[in-house]
């Protein structure tokens, strides 16, 4: 793929949570951790994927006809999509078949000039609110190339630029990035190594060499992200070993991210295992970890 194009799995405009002022957030499709809470499991593999909406279908049978690789059948009355046999078609004549839209193609190539179009657009909410574009995935990195060209491109446009990142990349593209980015969110799930594998498929070997080479250049670029889920990133220890990391590194914001259940329909509309249910946060427990990001000399905030 050249680095003019790539694959967007979405483009959201008038976000208020992914950097100051308003902004609009274009994802892009591709991610080296596999998450066991991701919000956004679509994101995770880098072509596009095929999403079911069970609940639209009206179970006929032109998906069945359109689909090339016999996916698509009816049994007992019912409509089975065998992602074993998916090809996962560039064009996906399945979805442009469904009429009752219960099929959907997540991700799509698009040029750097269609998503600077899309991202310029809203130009008038950014001047008004300070606001600006946001690249966020999956991990935007993993396409690095056309990340930097998608960067340049707003910045001549005069478009503040914001990158968030697993910094599980290669810290050279990385920094190659930096000069045309004006904030990184950078996102530490867990300070425990093993841990962390258990959580994300990887150790955080890779993440915090990258984190200590961002910071080494640009400090006050970066704002830590930390998800914050019950039982298991929320206890005291894990708390205050990144808030010691951050304070190591000069970083003086950090964000909290409070899981969600939101993204647990979308592992079953891309054919994923879904993952149990985590016991939601109390107002107390985030009160808590806020005061002890405080307590370390950092400015912690909800995401």
């Amino acid at each position: 793929m050249s680095r003019t194009s790539g694959v967007v799995f979405d483009i959201q405009h008038y976000a208020v949570h992914d950097g100051q002022g308003i902004r609009t957030i274009v994802f892009l499709k591709g991610c080296p951790l596999s998450c066991s809470r991701c919000c956004n499991p679509e994101s995770q593999a880098p072509r596009p994927v095929l999403r079911r909406f069970v609940a639209r279908c009206q179970k006929c049978l032109r998906r069945a006809s359109a689909c090339p690789e016999g996916a698509i059948r009816m049994e007992d009355d019912a409509v089975v999509l065998d992602r074993q046999f998916c090809a996962r078609c560039e064009e996906m004549p399945c979805v442009a078949a469904c009429s009752s839209q219960a099929l959907a193609q997540s991700g799509k190539e698009m040029d750097v000039e269609a998503v600077a179009a899309r991202v310029a657009a809203d130009r008038e909410f950014y001047r008004n609110s300070g606001g600006g574009v946001t690249f966020s995935g999956g991990e935007p990195l993993a396409q690095s190339e056309f990340l930097v060209a998608l960067l340049a491109a707003c910045r001549q446009l005069g478009i503040h630029t914001a990158v968030e990142t697993s910094g599980h990349v290669d810290a050279t593209a990385l920094l190659a990035a930096e000069p045309l980015v004006d904030l990184f969110l950078f996102d530490l799930k867990l300070a425990d190594p093993e841990r962390h594998r258990l959580f994300t498929g990887v150790t955080n070997s890779v993440i915090l060499d990258t984190l200590a080479a961002l910071a080494a250049r640009s400090p006050q670029k970066v704002i830590l992200r930390v998800p914050l889920i019950h039982g298991l990133t929320d206890d005291c220890a894990h708390v205050v070993t990144v808030a010691r990391l951050a304070s190591q590194h000069r970083l003086t914001t950090v964000n909290l991210v409070a899981y969600h259940p939101l993204g647990r329909d979308k592992y079953r509309e891309v054919g994923l295992p879904v993952p149990p249910e985590v016991a939601p946060l109390t107002p107390s427990t985030i009160d808590e970890t806020l005061a002890l990001f405080g307590e370390h000399g950092l400015v912690a905030e909800l995401a």
